[in-house]
């Protein structure tokens, strides 16, 4: 079952909505992970429930959306890519759809900056970008205190976020609304190190070495002294919760920013 077509959440398809002759602010691209990954699926319910609360029109593709051909791509099967682009094109161009939101940043990646070469031209914004929106809009309203209060957070910049598509800031000022301190990493930013999970690595053995990439990062995060690990990327997530575990760090939660700010709504 769809996270979002469960009994508990009800989120509108385009099918129904365009049945009903109507069509939404944006469509909410929830990607494979968000839709098959349980750990992800939480995201997509916490950001979904926030697009509700701040009377957001929104829809999914549900059945509809295949997956948008980045890990194929960059493991190197462009015949593939072009095949699942092109079938997620036509239904994308099906319902005239102008504007996506993804809690992704492959998918963001690949639907803003690679399929309008393919014919699909939309504007495509991260959750983080649109949380910011939201927030200076006051459409979300954070309450003082709240469960975050007197935490320390460190932020990871994800590779298809921050270097691949220069978004830094969003992210950051949403962390700084809440009660918390926000901490950096030695290397952040545009100098910030992958998680390992990139370019298809997330799906194949690594080669030999001396450590893994997503240990040396979550290292780094550690050695900040944060409670929580924030992250806006479901392959981030779980390269260093996977991190977490293995340092047996049971106090340390990572959490994706959609999450942290579902929890602090007003």
């Amino acid at each position: 079952m769809h996270p979002l077509q469960t009994p508990r959440m009800k989120v509108t398809t385009m099918a129904e909505m365009m049945a009903a002759g109507e069509s939404p602010e944006i469509l909410f691209w929830v990607g494979c992970a968000g839709s098959f990954d349980q750990r992800a699926q939480r995201v997509t319910k916490a950001f979904a429930a926030i697009l509700e609360k701040a009377s957001i029109r929104f829809a999914i593709l549900g059945n509809e959306e295949m997956c948008t051909g980045d890990p194929v791509r960059r493991a190197g099967n462009e015949f593939m890519f072009q095949m699942m682009a092109y079938q997620n094109i036509q239904v994308l161009n099906g319902y005239s759809i102008k504007k996506i939101v993804t809690t992704c940043p492959h998918c963001f990646n690949i639907l803003k900056n690679e399929y309008s070469e393919l014919g699909g031209n939309y504007e495509v914004i991260h959750h983080t970008t649109l949380l910011q929106q939201l927030i200076d809009d006051g459409r979300i309203r954070i309450k003082e205190g709240g469960s975050f209060q007197g935490k320390r957070i460190t932020y990871h910049d994800s590779c298809y976020l921050g270097r691949a598509n220069d978004i830094y800031e969003a992210p950051r000022k949403v962390l700084e609304l809440l009660d918390a301190e926000l901490v950096e990493m030695k290397r952040c930013r545009s100098n910030g190190l992958c998680c390992g999970a990139g370019g298809a690595q997330m799906f194949k053995e690594e080669e030999k070495g001396t450590k893994r990439v997503n240990w040396e990062r979550t290292d780094e995060a550690l050695a900040t002294g944060a409670n929580i690990i924030a992250a806006a990327c479901p392959f981030c997530n779980t390269m260093m919760t996977d991190g977490v575990k293995t340092r047996e760090k049971e106090d340390v939660r990572v959490l994706d920013v959609a999450e942290l700010i579902a929890q602090s709504m007003e």
